[in-house]
């Protein structure tokens, strides 16, 4: 007998077949490569909760108060947290003025029917009622002054919410003479739908964010950006209108039109995106509308607004507002930001975008060709390098554009919807050396799946988890992520689930391809491992399943398998391994597993050994 001591190559490699692999690892979950060892990942905790709808964009500032804030854009409204507190500064499109709005009751019934001439509303929207005076019975002044979300649309002039209580027949009147209806900009989707129209392409042009008639005509899924401007917030819905949060109007306020703000001039009414450049202090739209042709959106055209005045998008001779408009393309699809420029991705090239100074401001350079980007949020900055996913392969910029080689490029791609493409989100977990992409597998229409490059070294794995948008930590301490079960988290916080209360295990595991003695036509037989494994993070007394398998040949089943738990007590020095474990396995080719779903437990593997000679079968 002799100790072999298993020294698998770091990272996952899921792109060569099964004994190619000998060697190397080929399965995981929530798992990382942390100074070329594999260990479980951290943990999360709720950080809030109390918003409508999927959260799709973070977005953290600090105020000149030093209130730490959390901007969070989902599809049904736009809401900043700040101290614990949710607060919805979701924009109006439209109050109507007093009398315009009635109401009718029907006896026994929560249902009221609304009329208000060409309401412009959309099902879903929300709306909020004041100045109503009581139908006459249950259906009180208190119950109808509130905020409600439409239930159905009868046609353009009526809908029907729900109240908190059920009209009688003393309910005969309508409301009164100063019913004020204020309506939110029209809600999004939450997922892809076929059509025809606007939209029918995930790629698609038009007024998205207008007011609707009776349906949702738009394919494309609700996504926002956002920046900060100073202690302010500029925002925007994708392809739909921008949006300015006054910090200083408190939160009993809610954003306006970026074109309602005093003094505006020339503002952009319709944008992909917006940003704001840091270095030089310019507000940025892409893919809006002209100056000179508002409420036409241009797919292909950059404005930006005159340096610290973001109410001023005129170019004049006395200001730096200007535009440009790419030439490569049919329309831009992202732009991300980096400490010194500006990458802008259209559907078939890549720009950089710099400030220049007077007379023009900013300039553009075409630095790729032929470069895809899988969905809107698919990019992210690590400093001066960005990150992204493409169809069908990763991408790097550090100076110049390139493919990123990874190794497990066919298994992501190859299990991903396409359809679903643009809910794909990218994220920096910078303590770590990571940039993580949450994507939708071929069987989910949500993102359920996540792949990470390491680029401290080089390495590839992933997993499962449901996230839809991803901040690195700065403002806040830990990284914050969305969830899709309608509850923003703290990650890398603990060992455990903070999904659920009380929390839970986190199910962690990593597996190896097969390994085999000479050209593999020998038989194996194990007797004895020495796992190897730290707990240090742990406590309690964390446990882990050590599994060593055996084949036959490639492609078939383990012949023979032996499970072994291994456990360690919460007052056991950092640095104390388990003790060996005894097996009996044999095969031509064996693999190992190191898996945990332990509360309170966190490993770390390190070089383990094995106890193996060549034994022929019985």
């Amino acid at each position: 007998m002799a100790l072999v001591k298993l020294q698998f190559q770091p990272g996952i490699n899921r792109d060569v077949t099964y004994y190619a692999g000998e060697g190397a690892w080929y399965d995981c979950d929530k798992i990382r490569f942390h100074g070329r060892f594999p260990e479980s990942i951290g943990g999360w905790e709720a950080f809030t909760t109390g918003y409508l709808g999927q959260a799709r964009s973070l977005h953290a500032w600090s105020s000149l108060d030093n209130q730490i804030n959390l901007g969070i854009g989902t599809h049904l409204k736009f809401y900043v947290w700040q101290g614990n507190s949710t607060n919805d500064i979701t924009p109006l499109r439209g109050t109507t003025a007093a009398g315009d709005v009635t109401f009718a009751a029907t006896d026994g019934s929560t249902t009221i029917t609304v009329s208000d001439t060409s309401h412009g509303a959309a099902l879903g929207d929300y709306v909020t009622f004041s100045g109503a005076a009581s139908l006459g019975g249950t259906v009180t002044a208190d119950v109808l002054n509130s905020e409600f979300q439409i239930t159905a649309i009868t046609d353009a002039n009526t809908y029907t919410v729900e109240v908190a209580a059920a009209a009688n027949a003393s309910d005969t009147g309508n409301g009164g003479a100063n019913v004020v209806g204020a309506y939110q900009i029209n809600v999004g989707l939450n997922t892809v739908a076929g059509g025809v129209g606007w939209g029918s392409d995930p790629w698609s042009d038009g007024g998205w964010g207008s007011a609707g008639n009776t349906v949702i005509t738009s394919s494309q899924i609700r996504l926002w950006s956002q920046d900060a401007y100073g202690e302010d917030l500029f925002f925007c819905v994708r392809d739909g209108g921008l949006y300015y949060f006054d910090y200083s109007g408190g939160f009993g306020s809610r954003a306006v039109a970026l074109s309602d703000l005093t003094g505006a001039n020339k503002a952009p009414t319709l944008a992909r995106q917006v940003l704001v450049s840091d270095r030089d202090r310019h507000a940025i739209a892409v893919g809006c509308d002209g100056e000179f042709s508002t409420g036409t959106r241009d797919p292909m055209l950059i404005r930006f607004s005159a340096q610290e005045d973001i109410t001023d998008w005129e170019s004049r001779q006395d200001n730096t507002a200007g535009s440009l408009r790419l030439s490569a393309g049919s329309e831009i699809l992202s732009a991300v930001q980096t400490k010194q420029q500006t990458l802008v991705f259209t559907d078939t090239s890549v720009y950089a975008m710099q400030f220049v100074g007077p007379p023009y401001t900013f300039g553009v350079t075409k630095i790729s060709d032929s470069t895809t980007i899988i969905g809107y949020n698919a990019a992210v900055a690590v400093n001066d390098v960005v990150y992204w996913m493409g169809l069908g392969r990763f991408y790097i910029f550090d100076g110049r554009v390139r493919e990123l080689p990874s190794s497990v490029v066919d298994y992501v791609f190859e299990d991903l919807n396409l359809e679903q493409r643009l809910r794909v989100c990218a994220g920096h977990n910078s303590d770590f050396g990571e940039v993580w992409w949450f994507y939708p597998s071929a069987s989910s229409t949500e993102n359920d799946r996540y792949v990470v490059y390491n680029y401290t070294d080089n390495l590839w794995y992933f997993g499962t988890m449901a996230r839809t948008a991803w901040l690195d930590h700065g403002i806040f301490d830990s990284p914050l992520a969305a969830g899709t079960d309608g509850s923003i988290y703290s990650h890398e916080l603990g060992v455990n689930d903070g999904s659920q209360n009380p929390p839970v295990a986190i199910n962690s595991y990593i597996e190896s391809y097969a390994m085999d003695m000479g050209e593999g036509d020998q038989f194996l037989f194990a007797n004895r491992v020495i796992p190897d494994i730290s707990f240090r993070r742990s406590s309690g007394t964390p446990a882990a399943t050590f599994t060593v398998k055996a084949w036959n040949e490639p492609g078939g089943g383990s012949i023979d398998s032996y499970d072994k738990t291994t456990m360690r007590t919460a007052s056991a020095p950092l640095e104390l391994y388990t003790k060996q474990l005894h097996v009996r396995i044999r095969g031509r080719a064996m693999a190992i597993r190191v898996e945990a779903d332990e509360y309170n437990t966190a490993w770390q593997l390190g070089y383990p050994r094995i106890d193996v000679r060549t034994d022929g079968r019985r």
